[in-house]
């Protein structure tokens, strides 16, 4: 049997949903006031291999899934205590443990396929709407106008100070996040690019669509700058991270002019309260922001950074100076 699953979220975290379909034209679907795209996918996938028996051919957009299964990720972390290769306890644990379990007792049975969301497949398109359905019945739950000025949804049948409690914590991810977080792509790595280096940032900021997806950026030489200069080129939104003020003052003025220039350009730049005194600090700290606020990653000449935040359920554009 084929079951196609998914999930919806709007903010990260903030209200979300999941969906399953069948062939034959069973659902189900169901919802969280306070959760994250990752664990919807998860909880979509649970959902299905708990409600649905024999042999399943489960399609999912989610690579944090079907990577998990088919890459077998499980046997590594469970071999290490449920830690990750950055040796960073597994995130959404209580999802995964459950579902892992469920795939173990069943493993000759059910396999997972990887399927292009939003390219026209109409069951991952159906399962995307039951997703998306339920992400929207958090919100009337709280309330549309609550809901609104937070830019997300909410809420299941809860208590009106539990209810508060998750507009409050949505409001707070919408003011730190200002863009969409399903829409934001992050460009991270190498400070020293060569030729093919430019070439491969190139055309991995080429594949973004202009007027949809938002290039961030922390405007480091190397990767980042010349990631923000493509976007600049191709009419990508770009947004900024900056770890502290100023970033680029002592920097050489032709570097400094196109810093400025990527500056200017963007339309978002958030300047985090890191100490210029401790750039490394401050510039992990700074990542540790951005990968909370994106679902997708371009990185640069860092396989363990892109291992990392592909095992923590960021889509992931390896970049490796590639001809």
């Amino acid at each position: 049997m084929q079951v196609f699953t998914d999930g919806a979220c709007s903010g990260n975290p903030g209200p979300g949903g999941w969906g399953w379909v069948t062939l034959d034209g069973r659902t189900g679907k169901g919802g969280a006031a306070q959760t994250t795209n990752q664990r919807m996918e998860l909880q979509a996938v649970l959902e299905a291999v708990t409600s649905l028996t024999g042999p399943l051919e489960i399609h999912s957009d989610s690579t944090y899934v079907v990577k998990c299964f088919n890459d077998r990720w499980y046997e590594g972390w469970k071999k290490r205590g449920w830690k990750n290769s950055a040796k960073k306890p597994v995130a959404n644990r209580d999802l995964w443990e459950p579902l892992i379990d469920a795939y173990l007792a069943r493993a000759d049975e059910i396999t997972f396929t990887w399927v292009k969301g939003h390219a026209g497949n109409e069951y991952n398109e159906i399962a995307d709407q039951l997703a998306v359905a339920a992400r929207d019945e958090q919100m009337a739950a709280v309330g549309t106008d609550a809901a609104s000025r937070t830019g997300a949804s909410a809420g299941k049948d809860r208590s009106s100070t539990d209810a508060q409690a998750d507009v409050t914590a949505m409001r707070a991810a919408r003011e730190t996040a200002p863009w969409p977080v399903e829409r934001g792509v992050w460009i991270v790595g190498s400070t020293q690019l060569d030729a093919d280096g430019h070439a491969a940032v190139a055309r991995a900021v080429d594949a973004l669509r202009p007027g949809h997806d938002i290039l961030i950026s922390g405007l480091r030489r190397g990767a980042e700058l010349v990631g923000a200069e493509r976007a600049m080129e191709r009419r990508v939104a770009l947004a900024v991270v900056l770890p502290f003020a100023n970033p680029a003052d002592r920097w050489p003025s032709g570097d400094r002019q196109r810093f400025d220039r990527a500056l200017q350009y963007a339309s978002n730049v958030i300047t985090l309260e890191g100490s210029p005194d401790r750039p490394g600090d401050a510039v992990a700290t700074r990542n540790s922001w951005i990968r909370e606020t994106v679902l997708g990653a371009i990185v640069v000449e860092d396989s363990a950074l892109a291992t990392e935040l592909d095992e923590q359920g960021l889509s992931v554009r390896v970049v490796i100076g590639e001809s």
